[in-house]
């Protein structure tokens, strides 16, 4: 497969910058067989059938991107430096990976200030990532984090403005719960609290699963050969309770629909082989192309994604290449929004 299937032309002007409001206003393209009909979010509960179960992914994102101040005394006196730093993975020593900009301006032992309550040290540097460790920890930092940072927007929205504090409810689920994430399941987005309470009564379930959705999940292909792509890890978990769930689910011959590409990527990794899923808790590296077999998701609710992206060839590999192309060509022509705060599609490979 050659990286060039999976573009497509995109107008910058669909490219979302804000989300819809209210949340489950947003439009949603909804392609069941052959068929493609414009509904809403909200119509999910027309749309869902009672036994359904929806994969929710509990992830929450954490305010990851800070600005501060590295100082420097010297023989010519003192000099600062402006520092951006976006957070990617704590590691099990304590330190946190990052992307540090400018990297070159720091030196391995100096400090950076963000805010009176919170600084870090590098420590070292990792495949040009900086190891840094911060002055305090646990609810402390959580707490002096939250005040310093601001919500980690993907590039193709911070280039066309900077976060602010609407984005610190915008850019997180409502049913955020295990902090760990630096981009969020942007899907998910899309419920607020009546549209679920509408599920509900309908007779829709739901399963919390967690997969800390790292930054990156915005990296590009650079490999014409797209099999020849290394996919980065992310850490997940299927609990006992809910691998159990997802089991009972298809055993009673219900439809298993994870909401957005973390969801799916991790029931997948997790598939028993006999049609349900087993507990999982570690890494995955998990890379979905056309010919790959679903083993438990019998359709995705996911936003419209980037030409040339993994998340394309996965959304390819459920539908089809050609099917694809047919559904983001009505895309483009009918204007939906694209991206992270864009419009959502349900995805639905059998009529």
């Amino acid at each position: 497969m050659k990286l060039s299937e999976f573009d497509f032309d995109l107008p910058e002007a669909l490219i979302a910058t804000r989300p819809a409001r209210p949340r489950s206003s947003a439009r949603l393209l909804l392609a069941e067989g052959d068929g493609i009909e414009d509904r809403l979010v909200r119509d999910l509960v027309e749309i869902l059938r009672p036994g359904d179960r929806l994969i929710l992914n509990d992830t929450r994102v954490i305010p990851a991107r800070l600005t501060g101040e590295r100082r420097r005394t010297g023989e010519a006196g003192e000099s600062a430096a402006r520092i951006e730093v976006t957070l990617l993975e704590p590691q099990p020593d304590g330190l946190w990976t990052a992307l540090v900009k400018p990297l070159r301006k720091l030196r391995e032992g100096e400090e950076v200030v963000f805010s009176p309550d919170l600084a870090a040290r590098l420590e070292g540097r990792r495949d040009g990532q900086g190891l840094l460790r911060f002055n305090c920890a646990g609810e402390d930092f959580d707490r002096a984090l939250a005040e310093a940072g601001a919500m980690p927007l993907p590039p193709y929205i911070a280039a066309l403005r900077a976060p602010d504090e609407a984005d610190k409810e915008d850019y997180q689920t409502v049913w955020a719960s295990r902090p760990g994430a630096v981009a969020a399941p942007t899907a998910s987005l899309h419920f607020d609290a009546p549209l679920l309470e509408a599920l509900e009564r309908r007779g829709v379930a739901f399963t919390h699963v967690t997969l800390h959705v790292g930054a990156g999940t915005f990296l590009p292909v650079k490999v014409d050969d797209v099999s020849l792509h290394r996919m980065h890890a992310e850490w997940g978990e299927v609990s006992e309770s809910a691998a159990a769930e997802i089991t009972a689910t298809r055993a009673a011959g219900g439809r298993v629909l994870p909401v957005g590409t973390t969801a799916l990527r991790l029931i997948e990794s997790a598939a028993d082989g006999r049609g349900g899923v087993r507990p999982f808790r570690g890494d995955t590296d998990i890379f979905i192309t056309p010919g790959f077999e679903f083993r438990v998701a019998d359709g995705l609710m996911t936003n419209f994604h980037l030409p040339k992206s993994t998340l394309m060839m996965l959304v390819s590999a459920l539908m089809g290449v050609e099917r694809i192309r047919a559904i983001y060509a009505h895309a483009v022509a009918e204007r939906y929004r694209f991206f992270s705060y864009g419009d959502a599609s349900l995805l639905l490979p059998k009529g």
